[in-house]
């Protein structure tokens, strides 16, 4: 009955955003995943875009913060409140059967770490949990079949992680998972505006920079910003310019990183699945690689076609969502409790 009546629901479990995906309603939740609790009270006063909407900006009291640090849980008891709390708001509060929940964890956790999300979520009201890495679930919602013999690659860079990975036959032949991922980008910024500029900024101020006027590439977009922040030199308020170029330089030292993991996974792989990857390209996904020029500075640094998905953002829950209809035959991709 339960498997009959139940719902089929998968979650893509970002440091960022929480993405979530019921079966054959396609995604109803697509969220900050920041929670904001009094500390007084030690009660939870908003989860989602009410509680981002906070950061930076609470009284002494309230707490607003990201309770998933690069892909994995700093904050157990918060990450399982706003699972319980997104599953209920995806699927409703009357849950007369829990949910079957595939979750989806970068490619690097630990044992112990993919022990604590299984157990988050069936705290929330899982009635079954399966992991699935986040490269299987976005090669799957970028269109490719993973089940065949070809060699795929797929670099998927989110709020926290960036995973780089080869796959064939339904699974990750060789893989990296980097705790370096778009927040990184935006603490970056911060520390170039301390240290050239002498402002100090807010991570929503270095986001919405990265997104407006950010560059990966020397010949990239040449924009300029003002920018208002605090000055480190006699505190108070002041405003000071910043183009691209500067967004760029800002950005060097976490670019090259990703940049030298792509190149040794690639010196890594098998010569058929290499040769695989040469013809058929290099997929793609994530918010972070939405970056101008940077799906460019891929291509220039490895030799091969580099392209977006459609719906980046979106590509790993979509795949998941996917997953739910071909649990039996992609059930090797799975890793149960």
């Amino acid at each position: 009955m339960a498997d009959w009546f139940g719902s089929d629901i998968a979650i893509d479990l970002g440091t960022a955003n929480i993405i979530v995906y019921v079966k054959k309603k396609g995604i109803v939740v697509n969220e900050p995943a920041v929670i904001a609790i009094d500390t007084d009270t030690n009660h939870v006063v908003a989860i989602g875009r009410e509680a981002r909407a906070m950061l930076g900006r609470t009284p002494r009291h309230i707490h607003a913060y990201h309770p998933l640090r690069y892909g994995v849980i700093a904050d157990y008891d918060a990450t399982e409140y706003m699972l319980r709390y997104f599953i209920r708001k995806a699927i409703g509060k009357a849950m007369f059967f829990k949910p079957r929940i595939i979750i989806c964890v970068p490619s690097g956790v630990t044992n112990v770490e993919r022990r604590a999300v299984i157990e988050a979520a069936m705290q929330a009201g899982a009635r079954k949990t399966v992991v699935m890495e986040e490269p299987l679930a976005a090669a799957i919602g970028a269109g490719l079949d993973i089940a065949n013999s070809n060699g795929s690659m797929v670099i998927d860079m989110g709020g926290g992680t960036t995973d780089v990975a080869i796959l064939s036959l339904s699974g990750i032949v060789i893989s990296e998972s980097l705790r370096i991922g778009s927040n990184t980008f935006d603490e970056a910024i911060i520390q170039y505006l301390e240290k050239i500029k002498h402002v100090t900024i807010g991570s929503h101020t270095a986001e919405e920079l990265k997104i407006l006027i950010g560059t990966a590439m020397t010949g990239g977009r040449s924009l300029t910003a003002d920018v208002c922040g605090r000055s480190t030199e006699t505190g108070l308020p002041v405003m000071v310019d910043i183009d691209s170029q500067e967004i760029r330089k800002a950005l060097e030292e976490p670019i090259q990183h990703i940049l030298r993991t792509i190149v040794s996974i690639l010196e890594k792989t098998p010569p058929e699945l290499a040769a695989d990857i040469s013809d058929h390209g290099i997929v793609l996904t994530g918010g972070g690689l939405l970056l101008d020029g940077f799906d460019r500075l891929i291509a220039g640094t490895t030799g091969m076609a580099a392209y977006l998905c459609d719906q980046p953002l979106l590509c790993v829950a979509n795949g998941a969502g996917k997953a739910l209809r071909e649990m039996n035959r992609l059930k090797d991709s799975f890793d149960d409790l």
